[in-house]
């Protein structure tokens, strides 16, 4: 971990303000960072331990700690004496946490997406056997695909539900499908495993999926996966009339959808928002 007594680099850039005020900010910084540290691991750590790590004096770890255990933010556990956080920090967690709606927060990136390429915008996420939107965004056109934040539908049919199943292990796929023959939508909708295999199979060479009016003749749907820190979380998609996906069209809005994908992923806000949702969705349940 980085010395905490570094932080004096960032007041030497305040060198205008009265030399208090160098004080407090470089106190403030420092206490942070102790919360930083003591949030990196499950066991409370001794005041040796704080000051090897940190590199400040016991002296001043013991005022800056004396605080903080005033303030609720950091506990003493024992007479070494060790330290561990306090619950006022499960506050602010909360209060985090409370403001991280998927659905506002993946707005700011579905909402350029269906803007650069005319189409519905989708957020989607597995949840048992269905695909759930847990984000959408409609463009400002009167021929598009209605949907809404909440909706759910097939996973087997959709372009979003097939991207999703093909970063399965092989295992779980029949755990996120009804049983099988599956309902027919149209003319083109899968409806046996081996077909959906085969299907997951040209999805994972290719890295994006596509319904070509499988749910609903005339609507056809392209989908990408959305990655954190590898794990495939949700899946970003763009849906609409079947003639507006041609090849030169379906390019393009797969390098939108990939952008977009990046942009969701490195976001830490929308990454955070993402693991809580997909945490708190069904698991898949044994097909036997």
């Amino acid at each position: 971990m980085t010395p905490v007594a570094r932080t004096t680099r960032r007041a030497s850039v305040d060198d205008d303000r009265p030399a208090s005020a160098n004080y407090h900010a470089n106190a403030l910084a420092r206490g942070l960072a102790l919360l930083e540290l003591l949030a990196s691991g499950a066991e409370p750590k001794t005041l040796v331990q704080i000051s090897d790590e940190t590199g400040l004096p016991k002296s001043t770890l013991v005022r800056l700690l004396a605080v903080l255990n005033e303030m609720d933010y950091v506990v003493r556990v024992d007479d070494r004496p060790s330290y561990r956080l306090g619950h006022k920090v499960l506050r602010l967690s909360n209060a985090y946490m409370s403001s991280l709606d998927l659905s506002v927060v993946a707005d700011r990136y579905l909402a350029p997406l269906a803007v650069r390429t005319g189409q519905t915008a989708n957020l989607g996420m597995l949840d048992g056997d269905q695909v759930i939107h847990v984000g959408v965004h409609e463009p400002d056109r009167p021929i598009r695909f209605r949907a809404s934040p909440g909706v759910r539908d097939h996973s087997y049919c959709t372009g979003l539900g097939k991207m999703l199943l093909s970063r399965l292990e092989a295992d779980q796929v029949a755990a996120h499908v009804p049983p099988g023959p599956f309902e027919r939508f149209t003319d083109d909708t899968i409806t046996t495993m081996d077909e959906l295999v085969r299907e997951l199979r040209r999805i994972q060479r290719r890295g994006y999926a596509f319904d070509d009016n499988e749910r609903s003749v005339g609507l056809r749907c392209v989908a990408v996966p959305v990655e954190v820190d590898g794990e495939c979380l949700a899946a970003v998609s763009v849906s609409g009339p079947s003639g507006e996906f041609g090849p030169d069209r379906q390019q393009s809005y797969l390098e939108r959808l990939r952008e977009t994908a990046a942009e969701l992923a490195g976001d830490p806000d929308t990454a955070s928002a993402l693991r809580i949702v997909h945490s708190s969705l069904r698991p898949a349940q044994s097909a036997g």
